[in-house]
């Protein structure tokens, strides 16, 4: 596989792969309260709903995960299926989640299948690492009952780690931001301000008929991330845990993946060391809480998780909405990652309202933006959200 930085890349390899079903990384054990109050954490989303007894005791759902929940379900927070087929040098950054949603609620109990292929990808080229692959993988997630709970469309940004360090776009970064105790008390403030809008709905659901175009969602800060906090939210993925999980049979393309040669999984090694499995200490995801390696592959310093700002905007939609909120489809850009030292701050609108007569769903659609503290475009989406009549 050959790259000269201007006759492109060469992709044969990806080819074979297309939708070829993947062998999925299953769980030995089925979903436990724990593990929902673990995730909810780990989001920095205290919405009780999802962790406290004596408020979801009252509700007649009882103890439901939030939505956000299926990403920690997932294989490589559901970007496996996307990185198929080698292509020497080249990491990857996720793009953009597309997610559909069928019905069921996850509970404790519960214990996810997860299916994945890769569904397409294109070429082209970007100011940060000039020719890149943005291929989009599937992944579909079906309960112990055989009921299908999600399906997933991820894109993963696959680019030439060499040639985004020689563009430097990163290279007038100053480095993690600092903050005053004053201006960390005023997050501080706002995030309790966020907090509130939910406590307040209590168990009332936002009804569709008080909604309207023109409506504001509040704003909600996330922050000042550090490597603490990725690390936190990597290790709340119940399949991070040792012994939690296993690859079913099948070829997967993901492990041969061109990675560089500190960012590849020693195979032998984990065998023995099973923390050279998880991706954290080493393997793929070491460059988000280690700014040496970040820095191999373009990035200035630590930086999160593309899977964690979809789970971001899912938990923002459902603390909006309410117990009987339910999002039916949500299509995520993300243009940026999070920066430790960061603050990730989001709003949303509601730009219409629609009865499907077929369905008896009474929908509202979404637009959602993330962006720093300085006002650059983290993210961007647009969703389908269900709400009592």
């Amino acid at each position: 596989m050959a790259h000269d930085g201007t006759t492109g890349l060469d992709t044969s390899d990806i080819d074979r792969w297309i939708g070829v079903p993947l062998p999925r990384l299953q769980l030995r054990y089925p979903t436990t309260e724990a593990d929902i109050g673990r995730w909810v954490q780990s989001m920095h989303n205290p919405n009780p709903r999802f962790y406290d007894p004596d408020f979801f005791g009252e509700s007649e759902n009882g103890l439901v995960a939030p939505q956000s929940f299926t990403v920690a379900a997932g294989d490589g927070h559901g970007a496996t299926p996307a990185i198929q087929g080698a292509v020497e040098g080249t990491h990857m950054l996720f793009g953009g989640d597309e997610w559909w949603f069928y019905g069921p609620r996850i509970r404790a109990g519960d214990l996810l299948q997860r299916d994945g292929m890769l569904f397409d990808y294109k070429v082209a080229d970007t100011k940060f690492a000039g020719p890149t692959i943005f291929s989009r993988g599937d992944t579909t997630y079906a309960n112990q009952k055989g009921e299908f709970v999600a399906k997933q469309r991820c894109t993963a940004i696959r680019y030439v780690a060499e040639e985004a360090r020689k563009r430097a776009t990163y290279a007038d970064d100053q480095g993690e931001p600092t903050w005053t105790a004053e201006q960390l008390a005023a997050i501080d403030a706002r995030q309790l301000a966020y907090y509130e809008t939910f406590r307040a709905m209590g168990h009332e659901p936002r009804r569709w008929k008080d909604v309207a175009a023109g409506d504001t969602l509040p704003d909600r800060p996330l922050g000042p991330h550090s490597v603490a906090t990725f690390a936190t939210e990597h290790r709340a993925r119940p399949a991070t845990v040792w012994g939690a999980a296993y690859y079913t049979e099948g070829r997967t393309g993901m492990f041969d993946a061109g990675w560089l040669s500190d960012f590849a999984r020693d195979r032998e090694r984990e065998a023995i060391d099973p923390a050279k499995a998880d991706g954290l200490y080493a393997g793929a995801s070491r460059g988000h809480a280690d700014v040496d390696h970040a820095r191999d592959i373009g990035m200035p310093r630590g930086y999160g998780y593309g899977s964690s700002m979809g789970g971001w905007l899912l938990d923002y939609i459902e603390n909006w909405g309410g117990e009987g909120a339910w999002t039916v489809h949500m299509n995520a850009s993300y243009r940026s990652p999070a920066l430790t030292g960061d603050v990730t701050e989001l709003a949303g609108e509601v730009v219409g309202t629609r009865h499907e007569p077929e369905t008896r769903r009474n929908l509202v659609d979404l637009e959602l933006r993330m962006s720093d503290q300085n006002g650059r475009t983290m993210a961007t989406a647009t969703a389908e959200v269900c709400l009592p009549g």
